[in-house]
């Protein structure tokens, strides 16, 4: 880091060695107001561990409604730095303003990452007759974003032990350690699992690769938790905000889920790609297609 963060300067400098490329990735968090921080760091970091890059920097635009304290905003300063410090980054710079457009806290991350020349991973790698894996479990971030956003309403049917646990899945929010793994196994392709949920994951990598695919719905991992609340508020898991999972496509998959679950990470074989064009969801004897990424399932009750 050649210039850093500091009041007054409007741009950070970097030098990369000459076997090195940049890697850039942005993301807002708009779909909750609660751990924004924390969330805004994962999401952005875990974009570049999909593509094979190590993260090593955030610039950070902080949109804040009227009567946003001082207090809160060290707060929320705070949950980034911790975040930050975990997935060994730096804060590079930034802007932060009090704005009559947001009615709530709006945390926008363009994420710097480094990789090797030649080693870059990208969502459109898959070939027809790669395993298709998620890692982890689908959901984990609608579920825990629900559970938290909706405690009161979830009382009703759910004890508090229950919810807890449900809140707590935000642990699982990083992909950076698998990522990692797959990379240095020479994965074909890969894809973190965010708005659009898995349905909208795997339509992404197929449209980026030009493949079909054969999915088996009954495979792609879900944990109870998640099918309880989803089923309360009547939203499609499936189609629910994922980070936490991340998706990918391998010539062995068997071999890459050894790696993952080597590292105590949960991995599952849920398909194939294939030549075509066809992306079919199998369920048991039912046959249906995949179809384009809808508006995320969070936005129905939050």
């Amino acid at each position: 880091m050649l210039v850093g963060a500091s009041v007054g300067e409007d741009c950070a400098a970097i030098a990369l060695a000459e076997d090195e490329m940049f890697v850039i990735s942005t993301d807002p968090i708009t779909g909750t107001a609660q751990d924004i921080g924390k969330l805004a760091i994962i999401i952005t970091t875990n974009d570049l561990a999909s593509a094979g890059a190590e993260p090593v920097g955030v610039m950070l635009t902080l949109l804040l409604p009227s009567g946003f304290e001082e207090e809160d905003l060290k707060a929320l300063m705070q949950q980034i730095e911790a975040e930050c410090e975990a997935a060994h980054v730096q804060i590079m710079g930034g802007h932060t303003e009090v704005t009559k457009v947001v009615n709530q806290p709006v945390v926008s991350v363009c994420g710097v990452g480094k990789a090797k020349r030649g080693a870059l991973v990208t969502t459109g790698g898959a070939k027809p007759g790669m395993d298709i894996i998620v890692t982890k479990w689908i959901a984990l971030e609608g579920t825990s974003i629900i559970a938290k956003e909706k405690e009161e309403a979830l009382k009703a049917r759910f004890t508090e032990e229950f919810l807890q646990k449900a809140k707590r899945f935000d642990e699982y929010l990083s992909v950076r350690e698998e990522a990692a793994a797959a990379t240095r196994s020479g994965v074909g392709a890969m894809h973190d699992v965010t708005e659009g949920g898995i349905f909208g994951a795997l339509w992404e990598m197929a449209e980026a690769s030009g493949v079909g695919l054969e999915i088996d719905i009954k495979r792609i991992p879900i944990r109870q938790e998640t099918v309880e609340i989803c089923e309360f508020f009547d939203v499609n898991p499936y189609e629910l905000i994922s980070s936490g999972a991340m998706l990918m496509a391998a010539e062995n998959g068997s071999t890459l889920v050894r790696e993952i679950e080597r590292l105590g990470v949960k991995a599952t074989i849920i398909g194939k790609a294939t030549a075509g064009n066809d992306r079919v969801l199998y369920h048991g004897d039912e046959k249906r297609f995949l179809e384009p990424p809808k508006t995320d399932e969070l936005y129905k009750i939050v």
